[in-house]
């Protein structure tokens, strides 16, 4: 570029104006926000993304206040209308980063910025790129002033980022306060990452007080201590520098394999499950065992712990898991339990990821609680959600495979999976061997007159249900496909996943948010 180039008033200009979006030019934010333990959204932009590879659309944007307030003002002070937003590479990978400003006007959602998201919306859409959105702030913006509106519901980024639902992956890191329309945005996404200190609600405390319903402080609007257990939140960290690996790595799972790997010792499953059918287990250590050393997420791990969901790798391929914690409800699966595997099943099958299904299920929850939970519907979603599957699940049934529950483990059938395995210790059966053998029998029992006896005989009659039930006897009538040695299980799923090829995405279905 010839020297008398370099410092024309157009170049200069721009250079000022773009100095001014930078947080270099506003101190005092960044001291606030950095004495709040958080980090300004071009920070956590820039640990996200591959260096040098963030294309920023609406930079110079500000909010549209010009009528209330000094121009110079506005653009010293909502630089891109308190909404960073473009496209980079995370990990060499093309996606696209969006981040509300929580230092310009508490992050709130300004005119312009609806109209910035609708733009990457619509180009995340044609581009197919997969998608992180720093969702912190506080909802809609009441003070702009340069746009007429009545009510704003002609707003279409919500609809826009809704129908990205099963286009691409999207996920939501939320720290601090999130509320109204930015909790939408995090709602709507597919997977999401918070910091213990965030609060999550649809409305703040100052809709909480309008609506009469009294003085709510921001941080108890929608704590972690609610959001983890209820299951609104996938993964909860200490703070936005573990909220960007931790999101990495997730969406990592959904943009390819890699290369290299290492995994356990597998010799260490065949002792991993006790020989005793009551015995309750932690099944975190099976997967991880089963798993690529340090790729194991498990996603809402506080609600409904009788189901586990985990997203891992197995030889460097990305496949999601589900897996029964015999430690809560024996295993049984409820109506939260069913609604958690449901919609992951729905989240593997849009992206294109296999499932591996590890069963050890005494069946559903049954009586008259877990029928006032809307148990019959609920439960039968994971039903329809297995049946469903476009991508192929791989069941191994580890220790206890009964009744239905089993079934909907295995997508509904065990021939429904590519292929069914059981571990040698495995037993299965169409219910309970106990409630069966007490159903099945209950004249017999009935005519009994001492409680001794009749239990002994209740004992004695189960003994031989267990012994039929055995893995290698439903192998035999080949109800299942082959009882292996738990050492192997690893290298069956990955042989198999291989000959069951990579899935064919359709695309056409959204995944449901809850």
């Amino acid at each position: 570029m010839p020297e008398s180039d370099e410092f024309r008033d157009d170049l200069a200009e721009l250079l000022r104006r773009r100095a001014l979006t930078e947080d270099a030019a506003r101190p005092e934010a960044v001291e606030r926000r950095h004495a709040a333990q958080g980090r300004t959204a071009r920070e956590n932009v820039a640990d996200l993304v591959d260096p040098g590879s963030f294309v920023e659309y609406g930079r110079f944007a500000i909010a549209p206040q010009r009528m209330r307030r000094d121009l110079e003002d506005l653009i010293a002070r909502t630089p891109a209308d308190g909404l960073v937003a473009g496209t980079a590479r995370i990990d060499g990978k093309a996606c696209a980063v969006l981040s509300y400003d929580y230092t310009v006007l508490a992050g709130t959602q300004g005119a312009l910025g609806h109209r910035k998201k609708d733009r990457l919306f619509e180009l995340i859409d044609r581009m197919r790129l997969p998608t992180v959105f720093f969702a912190e702030g506080g909802g809609g913006r009441p003070g702009d002033t340069d746009y007429p509106v009545v009510s704003a519901l002609d707003t279409r980024a919500f609809a826009l980022w809704a129908k990205l639902s099963g286009v691409v992956p999207r996920i939501a890191v939320v720290k601090g306060r999130c509320f109204a329309g930015n909790a939408v945005i995090a709602g709507t996404a597919d997977l999401i990452v918070a910091t213990k200190d965030a609060s999550l609600g649809m409305g703040g405390p100052a809709m909480i007080a309008g609506g009469g319903l009294g003085d709510v402080p921001p941080d108890a609007v929608g704590p972690m201590s609610v959001q983890e257990p209820n299951g609104n939140v996938d993964v909860v960290v200490a703070d936005e520098a573990e909220a960007v690996v931790v999101t990495k790595r997730l969406l990592g799972y959904f943009t390819g394999d890699v290369a290299q790997w290492t995994a356990r010792d597998q010799t260490a499953l065949r002792t991993a499950v006790p020989e005793r059918e009551r015995r309750a287990y932690d099944v975190a250590p099976v997967i991880e065992t089963l798993a690529d050393d340090g790729s194991v997420t498990f996603l809402r791990p506080r609600f409904a712990r009788e189901m586990v969901t985990a997203l891992v790798r197995i030889e460097g391929r990305a496949v999601g898991v589900i897996a029964n914690d015999t430690r809560f409800t024996a295993g049984a699966i409820t109506a939260a339990a069913s609604d958690k595997a449901a919609r992951f099943l729905q989240l593997c099958d849009a992206f294109g990821l296999p499932v591996v299904s590890l069963i050890d299920c005494p069946g559903y929850m049954v009586g008259p609680a877990a029928e006032a939970e809307s148990l019959v519907r609920r439960a039968s979603r994971m039903l329809v959600a297995g049946a469903a599957l476009r991508v192929p699940m791989v069941a191994v049934v580890l220790r206890r495979g009964y009744g239905l529950g089993a079934q909907a483990m295995s997508g509904g059938s065990l021939h429904e999976p590519v292929l069914t395995v059981a571990w040698p210790g495995a037993h299965l059966g169409p219910m309970g061997l106990e409630g069966a053998v007490r159903l099945g029998l209950r004249k017999e029992l009935e005519a009994i007159a001492d409680d001794a006896e009749r239990e002994a005989r209740v004992r004695q009659v189960t003994a031989a249900a267990q012994d039929n039930a055995r893995a290698l006897n439903a192998a035999m009538l080949f109800e299942i496909d082959d009882v292996i040695d738990p050492a192997e299980t690893r290298s069956v799923i990955a042989a198999t996943l291989t000959a069951a090829g990579r899935p064919h995405r359709s695309g056409g279905r959204f995944v449901d948010t809850w």
